[in-house]
This record gives C-alpha cells, structure tokens and sequence, in this order.
C-alpha cells in the first residue's frame, strides 16, 4: 500500500500490519503476479509500491536477471522497501520517489507493471493506467489488486459507520481517492480500457481478516488503519470512547471459534498493452 497517502502514513505503523497482510492478501497477491506475466530477466514497475512487500514476492520470480523499480511518492515508504531488501539479500530492486500520476520514465522500458492497494488513492487514477500504458512494451501486461466494495469488506464497513455516525461525520463519494474507489469493477475494468489497455478482465477474490478478538480487531485498526485512525481523531473524546466501545459490541457478532472473522474482498484486475 503507499500512494499519495502514503506521505501522511507512518511507515513503521504499516509495517506492522505486514505479516497479517500476508494472510488475508497472499492469494490475491500470487495471482495480480501470475496475471502480470512476470518471467525471469524481466524488468517491472512497481506503482505506488509503498515498503515493497509485493516488490520482494515480484523480485523472486526474476531471478538475478531481471530487475524491478519500485516507485512510490512517500520516500520513508521506500526507505523501508530498500531496507527489507537489502535484508533479504535481495539486490535486484531500485526504489525511486515518484508520483504515481506523473511516470517520468523512458516509454516502453518495461516488461510488467504491478500495483498493490496503491492506485484507488491516488486522485487521478486515470493519469495512472494512462503513465503505464505509454511505459509499457507492446505486449506487456499491467496488473492491479484493489479493495472490492465497502459492503463486500465489512472490516472496514462496520468500524466506519459507527465512527461516521457517532461523529455525526458525512460518509464520502464513492468516486473520491480512497480505498475503496475503484471497488466497483466496472469502474476499474474502465480504467484500463480507456488508457487503451486490451484483454482487460477483473478478477474478484474473497478472504477474510482474522484477530483473536473484538478488542484486539478494535485495538489493532484504530492502531494501524489509516482511515480508521483519522476519522477517530476528528471525534471529541467522549465521542471517540463511545466510537471504540460500538465498535468493540459489533464485531462480537463475528466471532468464532477461532476468534474473529471479518470479511474482506478484492479486485485483481489485469490488461494487455
């Protein structure tokens, strides 16, 4: 994750979401990477790569031909990619800071290009799939994975309406930078077709997020969710207390033998240049 966001996002705060990312994103993960082709000796864009989780998993299948960049607008974000690199003795990744709408990189000089929860925050998404495509070779294939709806993610549904409303706090535009904006996968299938991108297909992947209870998930998303995080700071104390404990009562209904089981569902979407 990373984007435009990614400047007011606290890197050392994300990282520590990154093992439970692991679990409940690694399917749809190996599959943007199946859909984006990526063979060894390829060169790849990372977009909107944030601390390079998908860029390690990426680099792996290169081998020690292939290079990949990482780019991202937050350089704290990339200092953690470099780092987590350089301790996996991983040589064959390049960070650069970068606004994902404005690519200023050589036309056709990459085999792939992947973005991870990165794309639906930027303002322009547009300017985004339009940069990829002019970067791209002939035939190369740009893949994304992006958050579904928000009714189809009640992860984030459930603790954000309750935050909304005890705040009295409007709810946004579907369509305004977010993460869920690209969640209808017309809308994201749209954005590869008018860059000009062909064979574009969207693939819909459900898994769910596990903590081992209501006031761990509570605990941790308040913690390490940046949306959660800054709409529980727009609430006076009593408000944000009261927020903390329906959010807390709600997800009890989630509970099961393993703890709690909230679901969530992403988009994978894939087009050919």
């Amino acid at each position: 994750m990373s984007t435009q966001e990614s400047g007011e996002r606290d890197p050392g705060l994300w990282q520590q979401g990154a093992a439970q990312r692991a679990q409940f994103l690694g399917p749809a993960t190996e599959l943007m990477l199946d859909l984006a082709n990526l063979q060894e000796g390829s060169r790849v864009l990372d977009v909107a790569a944030g601390t390079g989780e998908q860029s390690l998993l990426a680099a792996q299948r290169l081998g020690v031909r292939g290079r990949l960049l990482a780019v991202d607008l937050a350089a704290r974000m990339l200092e953690e990619a470099a780092a987590s690199a350089r301790a996996a003795g991983v040589t064959t990744i390049a960070t650069r800071v970068m606004d994902a709408q404005h690519l200023e990189l050589e036309p056709a000089s990459f085999d792939a290009v992947i973005s991870r929860l990165g794309v639906m925050l930027v303002p322009d998404p547009g300017a985004v799939f339009a940069g990829v495509w002019r970067v791209l070779k002939p035939g190369g294939k740009f893949a994304v994975l992006v958050y579904g709806p928000i009714e189809h993610n009640l992860w984030a549904m459930v603790p954000l309406s309750i935050i909304r409303r005890v705040g009295r706090l409007p709810a946004p535009e579907r369509t305004e930078p977010g993460m869920f904006a690209l969640g209808d996968p017309g809308r994201l299938t749209g954005c590869f077709t008018a860059a000009g991108f062909r064979d574009v297909a969207a693939h819909t992947v459900a898994a769910t997020r596990r903590y081992p209870s209501p006031a761990d998930a509570v605990q941790q998303l308040a913690a390490t969710q940046l949306t959660v995080r800054s709409l529980l700071a727009q609430l006076h104390d009593a408000d944000r207390v009261r927020a903390l404990h329906e959010m807390e009562l709600a997800l009890d209904a989630f509970v099961d033998r393993e703890g709690v089981a909230l679901p969530l569902e992403v988009l994978v979407g894939v087009g050919t240049k």
